[in-house]
């Protein structure tokens, strides 16, 4: 089996980190993982540091993308073969961890693990920016994504560096885009998804509309203008 490290960024989920870490580790101890503390305000950092986990704390808030970043640095500079983002609200279960690396495994650079592959997508007011993300990937890449929003993603090796040495890479429908216009292999896993644990989501309505703007116009334009790196070996890459 490949070797896996399961990232998870956490930004004040105190109220959840605690159940998510224990649930995967006590549940599935065969992967390892890390806790990326995006300079957290409240008790995540403590709470990890209390319970033993693996943590790399980051001193600012760095937002999602740095966060995931780091992670991903992590699993490259430590030799793992491929790498999964694991939310730290209680959302992404880890019992669909073994069907999405048997995806990989079969030699895809990228699954998702997708609400609405084997489900239809309600057609609601809260789908809307799904509904428009997918039809922007399948205009510029003509690959069909169910559920480009699903944080619940898995690299393989290749991705794992082409994430931790490039800048902008953040774990977003556009990167996905991005990536399949450039190459990679992307396969959905149909899962569920549960209600977050405690506390509040910051995606309130206005950021999840702002949020679907922003990730449009970049797969429509911006992304034929990003340049990637693919000549520079990782090892020769030091921060």
């Amino acid at each position: 089996m490949s070797k896996l490290l399961i990232v998870i960024p956490a930004h004040n989920e105190e109220a959840n980190i605690v159940q998510v870490v224990e649930e995967l580790t006590r549940g599935y101890p065969q992967y390892d993982y890390v806790v990326v503390n995006d300079g957290s305000r409240d008790k995540t950092a403590a709470l990890c540091r209390a319970h033993g986990y693996r943590l790399i704390d980051l001193p600012v808030n760095l937002g999602l993308a740095g966060a995931f970043q780091t992670g991903l640095r992590f699993a490259a500079e430590n030799g793992y073969d491929c790498a999964m983002q694991m939310d730290a609200d209680g959302q992404h279960k880890p019992e669909y961890i073994a069907p999405m690396l048997a995806a990989l495994e079969e030699g895809n650079d990228i699954v998702i693990g997708s609400r609405f592959l084997a489900v239809k997508k309600p057609k609601t007011l809260r789908m809307l920016g799904s509904y428009i993300i997918s039809w922007s990937i399948r205009l510029t890449t003509g690959r069909a994504i169910c559920d480009p929003t699903s944080g619940m993603r898995m690299f393989n090796r290749a991705m794992v560096e082409e994430f931790a040495q490039n800048l902008n890479y953040g774990p977003e429908p556009d990167t996905i885009s991005y990536l399949i216009k450039n190459g990679a292999t992307v396969k959905e896993v149909q899962v569920e998804m549960g209600e977050r644990l405690a506390g509040q989501s910051y995606l309130t309505f206005w950021r999840s509309v702002q949020y679907m703007v922003k990730m449009s116009i970049s797969i429509l334009l911006i992304q034929w203008f990003r340049k990637r790196d693919t000549e520079t070996p990782y090892p020769e890459r030091s921060l």
